[in-house]
């Protein structure tokens, strides 16, 4: 059996060649084991064993084969700690592991069980922090993804299609999720090109004159003008009402105006159903935005201003 087998079993049975190291490169390994030996022996600093002990772990964490044995000495001695032999027996195990062939004949000297270091408990319990809250972001990124894109099991004729491709190449321009632009496409117009209100809105995002005017839409019955000039307006309802969807698109049916009056979505029957409309294909109910566009609504302004 190879000599180090024991040493390695032990370690894994600890979880100390699996957890607890971090990245970091030769030349700040040294350095920490620098500042240690330094702190040690008092050269050039006040001697304080303490701070020695962090920087040596810290350097053995990242795989400093020296700085470990060091500490395992410092143990094993009683130098500037109290004696401890399975403190001892650990740094020497790690330090065998990294390569210190003195080290393992000390491990195998003392003879006893190797003791988890605190430093060593604290860097796994970091880490293992660290991994809950990357899994958690990663749960909710999948979250997000699934509901921004739960509207593509809807897009199924080819006149939805054919309107989508150019959803897909205009939404980037706008910072809009492709998801929200279908889902106002289709509580708008249902995918008709030419359709008209009875307040005279126009085309697939239902332009009214005065919204095709402000955002240079000529044509509201050509799609792609129709979807820039519908897109536009809800970039800047967006940026308005700092990214909060049920906001921006309720002032889309109803204008910024009546949800400022009203102190949100207003309590208009068909606004309301308009928003729940919007929210069955993009459940989605804060959006990116660009808060240069615009000052925030007056709703807002007591908010601090967020990034996207």
């Amino acid at each position: 059996m190879n000599p180090t087998t024991p040493l390695r079993i032990g370690l894994l049975a600890l979880g100390m060649l699996a957890g607890a190291a971090h990245a970091a490169d030769a030349s700040q390994r040294q350095a920490w084991r620098e500042q240690a030996i330094a702190f040690e022996h008092g050269e050039g600093v006040r001697r304080d064993a303490t701070e020695a002990m962090r920087l040596y772990c810290q350097a053995a964490l990242a795989g400093d084969a020296i700085s470990a044995y060091n500490l395992g000495w410092m143990h094993a001695n009683g130098r500037g700690v109290p004696r401890h032999d399975g403190l001892a027996a650990h740094w020497f195990a790690r330090a065998a592991l990294l390569g210190d062939v003195k080290a393992e004949a000390m491990f195998q000297r003392l003879g006893v069980s190797a003791d988890k270091p605190e430093c060593v408990r604290e860097a796994e319990e970091r880490q293992a922090r660290a991994a809950a809250e990357q899994a958690e972001r990663k749960r909710l990124a999948d979250e997000k993804l699934a509901l921004s894109t739960a509207y593509r099991a809807h897009v199924d004729t080819p006149e939805q299609q054919r309107i989508m491709k150019i959803v897909y190449k205009l939404a980037p321009r706008f910072g809009l999720e492709p998801g929200l632009v279908y889902a106002v496409i289709r509580a708008e117009s249902n995918f008709d090109v030419n359709a008209v209100s009875d307040k005279n809105a126009q085309g697939l995002m239902q332009l009214i004159p005065e919204t095709a005017a402000r955002f240079a839409v000529r044509k509201p019955f050509d799609a792609e003008q129709n979807i820039r000039g519908g897109m536009s307006y809800l970039r800047w309802l967006l940026s308005y009402f700092r990214g909060q969807v049920p906001l921006a698109v309720a002032a889309y049916n109803a204008g910024e105006g009546a949800v400022d009056k009203h102190g949100g979505v207003p309590p208009y029957a068909e606004t309301r159903e308009y928003v729940q409309r919007i929210q069955r294909y993009y459940a989605l109910t804060e959006h990116p935005f660009d808060e240069r566009l615009t000052e925030p609504s007056p709703l807002l302004r007591h908010q601090v201003s967020r990034a996207p």
